[in-house]
């Protein structure tokens, strides 16, 4: 099968082509920058061929994909700084990548008719309550322009396509890339106390686990939406804060917080992150493994690559 996997200089997008590498898919990776601008770890990602693709940019959308001609196309690009995405002159470049982008990618999908499975987030719900998300639940109530754009990703997949997967995640981590693990042994290493909020609920999702998942689906024809992130309960991020300590072997104080007495967020995060992700066993796809067995294994893929 020959798949085309967008943003392969983040995450996710890293550890699916060598995913589809390590089972004989053919894959082509893109992201915006002119070559391959991810981590050099020698893995297939770095071998694979690569096409420098503005997603924003609709003629060359329609240009790549049509080269490429894939069967598939997992489509892990996306702007993610949630934050950032709050300013008044980012709101535009954010919604022309998340949802524009989407749509291009769409498009030239429907036109091929070729599978396409679109990343997406918790953050399209208003993160209320404490009853977990269900995948089919349409009670979409984005708190931020991050939420908004993704929830307009959404709608531009399921609004053209009928071959789609929509696969919402939550606390990703990857070797590739910027996340809250490796921020947390940063400020673990040079401080005796942190302080994490308490209130914010959910579970985080291992890129290495859930690429397994995206091309076990892209191997299937089992379309609709899912929920995927690791096994093991749902926890705060002082929780996992707790547990990354404990696992890295550092004696950092983690003191306990609400959102409001942290008070350092732009955008407004949602307290309810719980998804439920049982859709997956019904559909016949193996869930991820614990999160605290992820975290494991990605503290020691951390330290192989140091």
């Amino acid at each position: 099968m020959k798949v085309l996997v967008t943003g392969v200089g983040g995450q996710l997008g890293h550890d699916v082509v060598n995913e589809l590498a390590a089972r004989g898919h053919e894959a082509v990776g893109s992201d915006i920058a002119e070559s391959y601008s991810g981590v050099a770890d020698g893995s297939a990602v770095t071998k694979a061929a690569y096409v420098s693709l503005d997603i924003t940019d609709a003629a060359a959308v329609e240009k790549v994909i049509r080269e490429v001609n894939p069967e598939a196309v997992i489509h892990c690009a996306a702007w993610t700084a949630v934050d950032m995405a709050e300013d008044d002159d980012k709101v535009e470049k954010v919604r022309a990548i998340n949802a524009g982008g989407t749509k291009n990618i769409a498009l030239m999908c429907k036109e091929l008719d070729c599978k396409m499975i679109y990343i997406s987030t918790d953050y399209v719900f208003d993160g209320q309550g404490t009853k977990p998300w269900e995948p089919d639940c349409k009670d979409y109530k984005p708190l931020n322009v991050y939420g908004q754009t993704k929830l307009e990703g959404e709608q531009a997949v399921s609004g053209l396509l009928e071959k789609y997967f929509i696969v919402r995640i939550a606390w990703v981590f990857g070797l590739n890339g910027k996340n809250f693990i490796k921020t947390m042994l940063n400020v673990g290493k040079n401080h005796d106390t942190v302080r994490v909020v308490n209130d914010q609920i959910g579970t985080p999702t291992y890129t290495l686990d859930l690429a397994r998942l995206l091309v076990d689906m892209a191997e299937s024809e089992k379309y609709g939406y899912y929920h995927a992130t690791n096994e093991g309960g749902y926890i705060s991020w002082y929780d996992f804060t707790c547990e990354i300590f404990k696992q890295a072997g550092y004696g950092t104080k983690v003191v306990p917080v609400t959102t409001e007495e942290y008070g350092l967020s732009k955008a407004a995060r949602p307290f309810n992150s719980r998804l439920d992700k049982s859709k997956l066993v019904t559909a016949g796809f193996t869930p991820l493994p614990t999160w605290q067995d992820a975290l494991s294994r990605y503290l020691k893929e951390l330290e192989n690559q140091a």
